[in-house]
C-alpha cells in the first residue's frame, strides 16, 4: 500500500547505512592490523585526541562529582544512609558518569574536528590528491585516528574518573561536614577491580565510535561547505547516540548476573 512506502523507504535507508558504515568500520579494522603503521600520526592524533580534550573532560567530571555528592546525600539523608554517599560517588563515575561523560564532551570536540577536517580534504579532492600518490587514504587518514581514540579515551577517563571522586570528596567534606578519613575509607570499601575496569572498556568503545564516525562522515561528505556542515552534525550525532546505545550493551555484558 502507498501509505508503507515511506516506512520501507525509511527503513531500507537505514540498513544501507548500517552496511556502509560496517564495511567502513571493517576495512578499518584491517588496515589497523596490516602495516605500514604511520606511528608519527598516531602520537600526533594522541595529542589532538587526548591532551587538548583533557581539560573539558576534567571540568566536567569534577563538577559531575560535586552535584552527585549532593544529590546523593539529600536523598540518602531521608534514611539515615549518609555514609552510602561516597560508596555511590566513586561507583557511579567509575561505572558510568566518567565514560558516558567524557565521551559525550570528545564527541562534541573531536568527532566534529574528525569530520569536518576529513570532509574538507574530501570536497577540496586532497583524498584524490593521497589515492594519486600511492598513498592509502585509510591509512594516513583513519587509522591513525582511530587508534588514536582507543588508546587515548580509556586514559582521559581514568583521569576523569580521579577527578570526579575528587570532586565528591571536597563536597562531602567541606560543604556536607563528612570526616576526610572515614570519607576515603568509604570511598574504597566497597569500590571493585570491576567497577574500574567496565568503565575503562567502555571508554576504549566509545573511543573506537567517535573517532570511526567522525572519519565516516567526513569521508564520505559532498557538496562542498555545506555537505561539511552536514557531516560534522552528522558525526556529533551519530557518535552520541551509539555511545549510549552501547553503553547499555557493554553494562549488560559485564553486569547482568
Amino acid at each position: 500500500m502507498p501509505i508503507f512506502a515511506p516506512v520501507g523507504h525509511i527503513f531500507l535507508t537505514f540498513l544501507a547505512l548500517v552496511g556502509r558504515v560496517t564495511v567502513f568500520a571493517g576495512r578499518t579494522v584491517g588496515h589497523m592490523v596490516t602495516p605500514p603503521i604511520y606511528f608519527r600520526l598516531i602520537f600526533k592524533q594522541m595529542r589532538e585526541i587526548g591532551y587538548f580534550s583533557l581539560p573539558v573532560v576534567a571540568m566536567t567530571t569534577l563538577f559531575a562529582g560535586m552535584v552527585l555528592a549532593l544529590q546523593s546525600y539529600s536523598g540518602f539523608s531521608r534514611f539515615s544512609a549518609e555514609s552510602a554517599v561516597a560508596t555511590v560517588v566513586v561507583i557511579s563515575m567509575t561505572r558510568e558518569l566518567g565514560p558516558v561523560l567524557a565521551g559525550l564532551m570528545v564527541a562534541g570536540r573531536v568527532g566534529a574536528a574528525i569530520a569536518a577536517e576529513i570532509g574538507t580534504m574530501r570536497v577540496t579532492e586532497q583524498i584524490d590528491a593521497l589515492v594519486t600518490l600511492s598513498t592509502n587514504p585509510f591509512k594516513y587518514l583513519v587509522v591513525p585516528r582511530v587508534i588514536a581514540g582507543l588508546i587515548t579515551l580509556p586514559v582521559l577517563v581514568l583521569i576523569g574518573d580521579i577527578i570526579g571522586v575528587l570532586g565528591g570528596y571536597l563536597v562531602g567534606v567541606n560543604k556536607l561536614g563528612f570526616n576526610d578519613g572515614s570519607y576515603i575509607r568509604n570511598t574504597f570499601q566497597y569500590l571493585e577491580q570491576l567497577d574500574v575496569v567496565s568503565g575503562l572498556v567502555k571508554a576504549a568503545v566509545f573511543g573506537f565510535i567517535i573517532t570511526l564516525m567522525g572519519c565516516y562522515h567526513g569521508y564520505h561528505s559532498r557538496g562542498g561547505a555545506q555537505g561539511v556542515g552536514q557531516a560534522t552534525t552528522n558525526a556529533v550525532v551519530s557518535s552520541s547516540i551509539l555511545i549510549l546505545i552501547s553503553n547499555y550493551i557493554v553494562t549488560e555484558l559485564f553486569f547482568s548476573r
